[in-house]
């Protein structure tokens, strides 16, 4: 698939739809990181991970920037979901003759090499947005937006492909940042069982 321009913008968001109902949503029992029990799985890292979603999701967030009036330096957030969405960014921009570059937050500071918890383009004053493959309980995106913050860098806002609906966007928001979401569980036909 080959996505030059964001100019229709309601097929790239389409497309990406159809990419996640074919290869990321699992319906069944799962276990969730938040410790909660759903009869889906949404694994978007088989979209945002694949040639097609990577061209998809770049465009879709460079509209979104866009609407936003969002003018990011660097993108990024916890790995290892937000590393292709920031990727995938980056990339899209630079075919757009726009400035935009990736980093990636760790989970923990590791202890050796530069000891940093943020690595890649990234620096102190720089305006951020911080990105995330699904968002739960917002609690990755908010400790990607508190070791940003702890750094010297400006969040703008917070992006994800996917909201499951379960508070997270809530959440991030008490916090005072804006949310965006290409996609809701509500979109692609998902409702929570409990």
């Amino acid at each position: 698939m080959t996505v030059n321009s964001s100019s229709d913008y309601y097929y790239l968001l389409n497309t990406l739809k159809d990419l996640l109902l074919t290869r990321s949503v699992r319906r069944g029992d799962f276990l969730l990181a938040s410790g909660q029990r759903s009869s889906f799985y949404v694994d978007a890292r088989l979209t945002t991970m694949s040639g097609d979603g990577l061209a998809v999701i770049g465009g879709l967030g460079l509209d979104r920037f866009a609407a936003r009036g969002w003018t990011p330096r660097s993108v990024g957030g916890l790995t290892l979901g937000a590393d292709p969405i920031a990727y995938a960014l980056a990339l899209t921009a630079r075919g757009r003759g726009q400035l935009l570059d990736a980093f990636t937050v760790r989970k923990q500071v590791k202890n050796h090499g530069t000891g940093k918890r943020i690595e890649g383009c990234f620096a102190s004053g720089y305006p951020v947005v911080v990105v995330e493959d699904v968002l739960t309980t917002g609690r990755s995106a908010l400790d990607a937006v508190r070791a940003v913050e702890a750094e010297g860098g400006h969040v703008l806002g917070v992006m994800a492909v996917v909201d499951r609906q379960e508070g997270g966007r809530e959440a991030i928001e008490r916090a005072g940042y804006l949310v965006e979401a290409f996609l809701t569980a509500a979109d692609l036909g998902l409702t929570l069982a409990r």
